[in-house]
């Protein structure tokens, strides 16, 4: 559904994107993940043709290059930036972007309603979106995506910054989206979240695409060993290793009536464990 092709983006010294290449499946979710500043939005800004490459291409299966106007139509865009307008209502802002992509009439406005109801705004339609709540606003910007009805949504970051009930809202829309058919690109900071809706992930850092693959396949090749943790009365062991249940098996059998085992824990690897792994633990800013 989308292809990206050996793509570099430099500003001045600094490379953003450097020798991305990357094919998106018809019909998946794809997670995009990656510490600040490593790359997903001029990646994503190159995806729907906002920013030029220095070098390489993107191609948009049945359409073409994204800088083209035609193309885009194929393309729906939540970018991390809100792209909504606090001064109209809840669906004046969503009739306004379908306007935009060339909708009209009766179809624009039943496709408004479709859409707001989808998000759960409905009954706030004619609200301002400057009153709305964060999360509401979230929301929004991600029907605006939405309102032509693309086969290709790029989701940057959806739930940032948003309410426990907004972000539940928006990842039970993905997942309507992605059983509808759908081809999502989705950036996000949270693990927890690709690892619930996507079909396979991509980690980036420094501009470099680092690995693409499933969550079981990135954990068995970049996660680790599994932790067990003992806990004695006087004191805890970690233990890193590959079979965790021989493991505690020895300990139990190891312990001493003098310093019982009162708990014992196994901590797996995780995706969190392949993203810190991969990119590192120190802080980025």
């Amino acid at each position: 559904m989308l292809r990206l092709s050996h793509l570099r983006k430099t500003y001045g010294n600094l490379v953003a994107v450097d020798d991305v290449s990357l094919e998106v499946r018809k019909g998946e979710v794809f997670g995009l993940l990656g510490p600040n500043g490593a790359g997903k939005s001029t990646t994503i800004g190159m995806c729907v043709g906002l920013i030029s490459p220095d070098s390489g291409s993107v191609v948009i299966e049945g359409a073409g290059d994204p800088t083209q106007d035609s193309v885009r139509q194929h393309l729906g865009v939540a970018p991390q930036a809100l792209a909504i307008y606090d001064d109209l209502t809840g669906a004046e802002n969503l009739s306004l972007f379908g306007r935009l992509y060339g909708l009209g009439g009766r179809s624009l406005g039943d496709r408004v309603h479709r859409v707001l109801d989808l998000v759960g705004l409905l009954p706030r339609a004619s609200d301002r979106a400057g009153v709305y709540s964060g999360g509401m606003k979230r929301r929004l910007n991600l029907a605006a995506a939405l309102i032509h009805e693309p086969p290709l949504l790029l989701l940057d970051e959806p739930t940032a910054g948003v309410d426990p009930q907004s972000r539940n809202n928006i990842l039970d829309t993905v997942r309507d989206l992605a059983k509808a058919g759908k081809t999502i690109i989705y950036t996000t900071h949270y693990m927890e979240e690709a690892q619930r809706l996507c079909d396979r992930i991509g980690i980036i850092d420094k501009g470099r695409l680092l690995c693409v693959g499933t969550v079981a396949e990135l954990v068995n090749s970049h996660g680790g060993k599994s932790v067990v943790r003992v806990d004695r009365s006087h004191k805890h062991e970690r233990i890193e290793t590959d079979d965790p249940l021989r493991e505690i098996s020895r300990v139990l059998s190891a312990s001493e009536s003098t310093d019982p085992v009162t708990g014992v824990h196994i901590d797996k690897p995780d995706l969190e464990s392949v993203f810190l792994s991969l990119t590192g633990r120190s802080l980025r800013d």
